[in-house]
């Protein structure tokens, strides 16, 4: 979604303080993936009015594409002051027809097969009631007290210690890490109500330890979400008051960047498409946690995608971050039908092209439409004998999406145009 900073009341000359990336990613869950600098893109703004908490009529922008090739010129990992949730913002650089034909090297849902590098030790838990009590301490999970904190005198009686840990803002807490009970446990008690009460934290929330490369200790939050599939299905992103998922989960506004690039509020209905379609930079604003598909997808991906000739009965699989954050879960489902989701406003975008049938719909019941780049083919049709007469066509056609005239930009992307 499309942040406004000056708008929660912050001064025009407020300087954002950044994040170590680190914790960033610690604090935004294993789903959340930022496209590194000068990477190939594509820009949806139809995914993005899906994170905008104001309807956007895009008739008066009637020359926008549903998918606008861009290249990352810079990204900042940056955290709500209230709320701690973690956000970033991205500035785009629109690009030309030849600028995007290369493809970077990419592996599964986008994720680059160059990036995979060892992640520094963190651990997430959800708090229980006991946990978020004002008067009650934090039952640290043993993995968490003996590989992220500092490490315990387990021959003192009690064995305790002070550690501090740096929160997203730069700010130190200390908490007194103590093992004791019966049977023994690892507990911060001293310092950590405080702490929950200055977070106002609550039952359902997470708590997440990073011990960074450099060795310090940082501690995030992620505030609950209300299942795997939270937030309401938005049927196409178009004026629709639908779209206010995101806003209900954090208390920024929401909008569009202006003519000047910049962000503001009440600008919606004048936001200027020209922005993207003349080559000019703008800058988006992403929240990893809002609930909502990413609307800034490696090129590569969408492309690769798209190359796949989707059709009902084809079987896939897709992950989802489980509700606690703990872990990625896969659910498979089979392909109902291939059409534009919304062929009246957006006639030529890929954007949640599948309509889905889950095996367990009952945890994805808000899931009802997804787009390519998000699943894993698993096999062409849910009977074996229509599977092997599709994959014997496959191996002697040409791996061109049948939408291929209208998603001509995927393949080519469009100059940027002159107003």
């Amino acid at each position: 979604m499309i942040n406004v900073m000056n708008s929660m009341g912050r001064p025009m000359n407020h300087v954002e303080k950044c994040l170590d990336p680190q914790l960033w990613h610690a604090c935004a869950g294993g789903m959340a993936q930022i496209p590194p600098i000068n990477s190939k893109v594509y820009y949806f703004p139809q995914g993005h009015s899906e994170h905008a908490n104001k309807a956007v009529d895009f008739h008066e922008f009637p020359r926008i594409s549903p998918l606008i090739p861009c290249r990352v010129s810079s990204i900042s990992y940056l955290a709500d002051s209230e709320t701690d949730e973690v956000y970033a913002k991205m500035r785009l650089v629109p690009l030309g027809r030849n600028e995007c034909d290369v493809d970077d090297e990419v592996g599964l849902m986008g994720f680059s097969k160059n990036e995979e590098k060892e992640k520094p030790n963190s651990f997430a838990k959800t708090l229980t009631q006991s946990d978020a009590n004002n008067g009650g301490g934090f039952s640290v999970p043993r993995y968490c007290a003996e590989t992220i904190f500092p490490r315990l005198d387990y021959s003192a009686e009690p064995p305790v210690q002070t550690i501090l840990a740096k929160d997203v803002h730069g700010e130190v807490w200390k908490f007194r890490h103590i093992y004791r009970g019966t049977p023994r446990r690892h507990l911060l008690t001293t310092g950590w109500s405080n702490f929950v009460n200055q977070k106002k934290l609550v039952a359902g929330d997470s708590i997440v330890f990073l011990r960074t490369e450099n060795g310090d200790l940082c501690v995030g939050i992620q505030r609950a979400k209300t299942g795997i599939s939270s937030g309401p299905e938005v049927v196409s992103g178009w004026s629709t008051g639908a779209a206010n998922c995101a806003s209900a989960l954090y208390k920024g506004f929401s909008g569009f960047p202006s003519e000047s690039g910049s962000l503001c509020v009440g600008s919606v209905k004048k936001w200027n498409a020209s922005l993207a379609s003349s080559g000019r930079p703008f800058e988006v604003v992403y929240y990893p946690r809002a609930s909502t598909p990413e609307f800034v997808v490696r090129a590569s991906a969408v492309r690769a995608a798209m190359r796949i000739q989707w059709c009902a009965g084809m079987r896939f699989k897709m992950a989802f971050e489980t509700e606690d954050s703990s872990r990625i879960s896969w659910f498979m489902g089979t392909v109902s039908s291939v059409q534009v989701d919304d062929p009246v406003h957006w006639p030529n975008s890929p954007w949640r092209l599948l309509q889905v049938a889950w095996d367990e719909p009952e945890l994805l019941q808000n899931v009802k439409r997804v787009s390519p780049w998000l699943v894993e083919l698993v096999s062409y049709s849910s009977h074996p004998s229509v599977a092997l007469l599709s994959a014997k066509k496959e191996a002697t056609a040409t791996r061109i999406s049948p939408w291929a005239t209208s998603y001509a930009d995927v393949a080519s992307p469009q100059p940027p145009q002159s107003q």
